[in-house]
């Protein structure tokens, strides 16, 4: 019998979990045992927390407790976080005093939030988040009483973030909003961005992102800084370096805003990154080989958003590589058959994808984005807008929910239709 002990229980480790167990039953012999260990009693999708910052949809919308359909499934769930990681023991140490074996364990833990990277950064600060669903309701709050007092918005992503889409949804969908209540004409915005050109998003670009995403925030009167560092953050007052194409400042600005949202850089957790430099980079981003396996502790699996990936390329202004939603599910699907493989005595052999199928909703409409694979050189890349994708943004929502509260990973239709668009999750 081996033990799979997954931590993290969003979009990367609750597929995980369903996809293992399935697997293990499927093909692997044995009486083997998945538990999930998280930190949080539900699950929440976190593409919607943009959504729930506006009121457009409420926590009870966008989330389930994780137990019920854990347990369906046959999967012990632990409500704790994990405070250390001892790799050499094979063991977990739990917050809540308990110790925890397992023969494997995937890390998908999301990231730790660097807001204390940038003096007055985020919600203990003067800025709002839409990284965590309890954010996104601060977000909300915030909100509502800026449309009672309407006036400048900065909104962006801070020097070392490396997930850029929430922030052009968030900007697009606050015009949207204020469109609808028929204020936009009381609020200049302001984009401002590490990223070296507006539609960069950490990837060096898809298809036409710079033109498409540069057309959409003149239409809307959203003007942008980009190569902009933000040095610090005051109440109603935003101080941001921008930088030439070499790295060297080329002005200072003082922006005032009545509202901002501003995505920070990401980290590794601290149970995680405490393990050191043979499990993380620097920045406490678990290293994985082809297989997702860490290279010293090869019963070590890790997927998501806490892996590390190196930029796309170098920028005047530290960005950091996107890990999407498409992405992660490749490697869930190869790192579910690698435990498998490795079970019954084989060589772990599946190689995730890594493509990118991102849908961008602007409120009114939305931009997709194909990049197969996510990482330049590609063989497709490819950039779209219309009100299509934004209802089709909605329908996915409610399409992903749903399966995930029923175990579903890869229903056979979404399997069917994403190879149509040349989107496998495993290599050949």
């Amino acid at each position: 019998m081996a033990h799979i002990a997954i931590v993290g229980a969003n979009i990367g480790g609750l597929p995980a979990a369903f996809e293992i167990q399935e697997i293990l039953q499927k093909d692997t012999p044995g009486d083997h045992k998945v538990t999930v260990v998280s930190n949080t009693a539900d699950f929440s999708f976190v593409p919607s927390n943009p959504w729930v910052a506006v009121g457009w949809r409420k926590r009870a919308d966008t989330g389930f407790s994780l137990k019920t359909p854990l347990q369906n499934k046959g999967i012990d769930f632990i409500h704790s976080a994990v405070t250390e990681i001892k790799p050499d023991d094979n063991q977990l140490k739990l917050e809540n005093g308990d110790t925890l074996d397992y023969d494997y364990l995937v890390i998908a833990t999301g990231p730790a939030l660097a807001f204390h990277e940038v003096e007055g950064l985020g919600p203990e600060g003067f800025t709002e988040s839409v990284c965590t669903i309890a954010h996104a309701e601060k977000a909300w709050e915030s909100w509502q009483e800026f449309t009672h007092n309407p006036g400048p918005i900065v909104v962006g992503a801070v020097q070392g973030a490396s997930c850029f889409g929430p922030a052009y949804e968030f900007a697009t969908i606050m015009d949207t909003d204020l469109r609808k209540r028929k204020i936009r004409d009381r609020v200049p915005m302001t984009y401002v961005t590490s990223e070296p050109y507006i539609g960069h998003l950490g990837l060096g670009g898809v298809g036409n992102s710079k033109g498409l995403l540069e057309s959409e925030f003149r239409h809307r009167h959203i003007s942008w800084i980009t190569n902009a560092k933000v040095t610090r953050v005051e109440k109603g007052m935003m101080f941001v370096d921008e930088h030439n194409n070499q790295g060297e400042v080329i002005k200072q600005h003082e922006l005032p805003f009545n509202y901002s949202m501003m995505l920070p850089a990401f980290l590794g957790i601290d149970a995680v990154n405490n393990v050191g430099e043979d499990l993380v980079n620097p920045r406490g981003f678990v290293k994985v080989d082809e297989f997702q396996r860490n290279p010293k502790w090869n019963n070590i699996y890790s997927l998501g958003v806490c892996i590390a990936i190196p930029p796309v390329e170098a920028t005047p202004v530290p960005t950091g590589t996107p890990k999407t939603g498409y992405m992660i599910e490749s490697m869930v699907a190869a790192t579910a058959h690698n435990i498998s493989n490795h079970i019954k005595g084989n060589t772990p052999e599946k190689v995730a994808t890594w493509n990118a199928f991102c849908l961008a909703d602007m409120g009114d409409t939305g931009a997709a984005f194909i990049a197969v694979p996510q990482i330049p050189p590609r063989n497709v890349t490819w950039a779209k807008k219309g009100k299509w994708v934004h209802w089709s943004k909605v329908a996915f929502e409610k399409y992903f929910i749903f399966n995930i509260k029923r175990g579903s990973t890869d229903p056979l239709f979404q399997k069917l239709a994403l190879k149509v668009m040349g989107l496998n999750r495993l290599k050949d």
